[in-house]
């Protein structure tokens, strides 16, 4: 079934934040959602019609979940690719595996990028110690040594410096594979939140600018303060990606904006790509005609593609991580913040638990 009438289920593997606003989204349009999740406290279950608690090892569970969804789709990226792979046997999914394949091994995902001729941080494999010692000879000091799989928010990364102790270094990753990367004198964070539908229709939101705080995403605004020709060549850059991977969904490409010197004009280098909804995206829900929520259920469920346009001269979103939240009650007395609070219990350091928006009719670079 390519496309889905209203009243279909819409499959959702994983429950937390992203999951539970993909199903406000789908309720929204008439569509129920049904939500597969190992944690019995996922956030996302307080809004959906349906819910599993099951492992994404459980081929049972996935099985009977694919017999009651029309379409299924992910909510993060670790979802792992066999079990995609098997459901997508048994119902459609949206982003399909390939895109998960291209994202969750940093090494093929800057392989797929270089066969796209899309700039990234050089790149170095690292098998083990004595691979990181010739690796760190061919990059130099600073770099920045990475799990090659299941990182984020700073995870599974160190920094490699003057004086570090490789063999030490390449132990507290647990010893795993992982890929060495030269550091980027990048001068701003962007990011692109694009889409594609099942036509191979494409839209993109304004290019973001991010901020992050000891590795976790603090601000975004939109737009970007970056040249027009940046901002088009960014775009661009996640379209060949959406394409080249035959894309439906929500697509976030995360890049780096350099100037070098004697160079003419700012460049883009590509960082990371995620196959989902993504947290530089949150601005879209309140500053955009069609959030990037709406905006993948639509995608995913054959229907037109909406409105990118942004509301307002400028959209700043702001997380709330940890004891942040606390000031919640201030937020909703502030005239014109949007508030969105996650539903999460327990509010831990590091820990997004919600974020708001807020919408001004002047632009401040």
């Amino acid at each position: 079934m390519s496309h889905l009438r209203p009243g279909g289920t819409i499959g959702i593997l994983g429950g937390g934040q992203l999951g539970r606003m993909l199903a406000m989204a789908a309720a929204r349009l008439g569509l129920k959602t049904h939500v597969y999740a190992p944690e019995a406290d996922s956030p996302a279950f307080d809004v959906a019609a349906a819910r599993t608690v099951g492992s994404f090892e459980d081929s049972d569970a996935l099985a009977d979940f694919a017999g009651n969804v029309d379409v299924a789709t992910y909510e993060f990226e670790n979802v792992p690719a066999g079990s995609v792979a098997v459901l997508a046997q048994l119902c459609p999914v949206r982003p399909g595996p390939a895109a998960l394949e291209a994202s969750q091994d940093r090494l093929a995902e800057k392989e797929f990028l270089a066969s796209l001729g899309i700039e990234t941080a050089a790149y170095v494999s690292v098998e083990d110690a004595g691979a990181l010692i010739r690796a760190v000879a061919k990059l130099g000091r600073p770099s920045i040594l990475k799990t090659r799989r299941f990182g984020y928010d700073g995870k599974g990364q160190i920094a490699i410096r003057d004086g570090s102790d490789l063999a030490a270094s390449f132990r507290s990753l647990g010893g795993v594979p992982a890929i060495l990367e030269s550091v980027v004198p990048f001068v701003k964070e962007i990011s692109v939140i694009a889409a594609r539908g099942v036509d191979g229709s494409f839209a993109a939101y304004d290019v973001t600018e991010n901020v992050h705080v000891n590795h976790i995403l603090s601000t975004s605004r939109a737009p970007a303060a970056v040249e027009r020709d940046c901002a088009k060549a960014a775009v661009a850059a996640a379209q060949k990606i959406a394409d080249a991977l035959e894309y439906v969904g929500i697509i976030g490409v995360e890049m780096f904006v350099v100037e070098e010197p004697g160079a003419a004009g700012q460049t883009i280098k590509v960082n990371e790509i995620a196959p989902r909804v993504h947290n530089s995206g949150h601005w879209t829900l309140d500053g955009a005609v069609c959030s990037q929520f709406e905006q993948h259920i639509r995608a995913i469920a054959g229907w037109p593609l909406g409105s990118t346009a942004r509301h307002g001269a400028m959209v700043v979103m702001r997380n709330l991580i940890g004891d942040e939240v606390k000031t919640f009650a201030e937020l909703l007395a502030e005239p014109g913040a949007c508030v969105h609070l996650y539903g999460k219990e327990q509010a831990r350091p590091g820990r997004k638990m919600g974020h708001v928006t807020r919408i001004f009719s002047k632009y401040e670079a």
